[in-house]
């Protein structure tokens, strides 16, 4: 059995601009503080809620250094390193690891893609290269490779491999990976909707978009799944469904950044060739908040 990273909800937290696109770090530190005071498990930074593809290599250690130094050893710091350049991802993932990080998540590579063999070549390199955990993060709608079943067999074989964040929506596909890696490999949610699911079947919680507005009831519904409460965990699950839903309802994270704005945090703007919400999706947002009482 390798190391369990965290359980629980995890905040794939925003990253949040000032007027001026740059990144606001006494906001950083505030939405930090908020969501460790209300049940977050653990804090993903510089992940795809992040918008990690638009920091540079300074703003990205700078963001780490400060969410370290902020989370104070409250709980786990998983920062974000993946890329489509191997050698480029050992490079931010020692860096990461040097300022303090607990984990790392890596997605699988995109655009220029890559077999399932590659997948292993790829996680393989960077396990060499760290001593951090890493987590594994697949996400086929957005880079356009899934890793198979058998495929995660044979990472969880890499000593430093211990968990995947799944979001490709696939229960088959999850109870299959869990039946070949076993103890061998932890598995998160990538979809707040399914949260209560994957952690019914034997997950041990999820990275939550969600948690950037509502910490305690991410961390709530896979407490009640992990208490092996299934009525509960389903009851919370379908009564916040429809926030989980409209936080997807255009690109993340404009959607979650917008309800952010609209309930008084500082989320602030998305970095181009990210926009702002369409006045639809304004309107499914604000009425969404609306009925959950989240604002007047």
């Amino acid at each position: 059995m390798k190391q369990t990273v965290f359980t629980g909800a995890a905040c794939a937290i925003v990253t949040p601009f000032d007027g001026n696109r740059k990144v606001d770090y006494k906001a950083l530190k505030r939405q930090i503080d908020f969501q460790i005071e209300n049940g977050t498990d653990a804090i993903v930074v510089c992940g795809t809620t992040g918008e990690s593809a638009t920091l540079d290599s300074r703003e990205r250690r700078q963001v780490i250094k400060t969410t370290v130094k902020q989370v104070n050893g409250r709980v786990p710091v998983i920062a974000g390193t993946g890329g489509n350049n191997t050698q480029d991802v050992i490079k931010k993932s020692q860096s990461a690891e040097s300022l303090g990080a607990d984990a790392l998540l890596i997605v699988t590579p995109y655009y220029n893609k890559c077999s399932q063999e590659g997948l292993v070549e790829h996680y393989s390199r960077i396990s060499d290269s760290v001593t951090k955990p890493i987590i594994v993060y697949n996400v086929p709608s957005r880079t356009g490779v899934n890793i198979m079943p058998e495929t995660y067999k044979r990472l969880s074989q890499i000593e430093n491999v211990v968990a995947t964040k799944e979001a490709n929506g696939d229960l088959s596909a999850l109870i299959k990976t869990m039946m070949l890696c076993g103890d061998e490999l932890d598995i998160y949610c990538g979809n707040d909707d399914q949260s209560a699911a994957f952690t019914l079947l034997g997950g041990k919680g999820t990275i939550s978009v969600l948690s950037n507005i509502m910490p305690q009831a991410a961390h709530d519904i896979v407490a009640a799944a992990l208490d092996g409460d299934a009525g509960y965990a389903t009851a919370l699950q379908l009564r916040y469904l429809g926030l989980c839903d409209v936080l997807f309802c255009d690109v993340n994270p404009m959607p979650v950044k917008y309800a952010m704005a609209q309930m008084g945090m500082d989320s602030g703007v998305c970095r181009l060739p990210l926009t702002r919400p369409s006045d639809l999706a304004k309107e499914k947002i604000d009425y969404t908040l609306r009925y959950h009482g989240l604002i007047e």
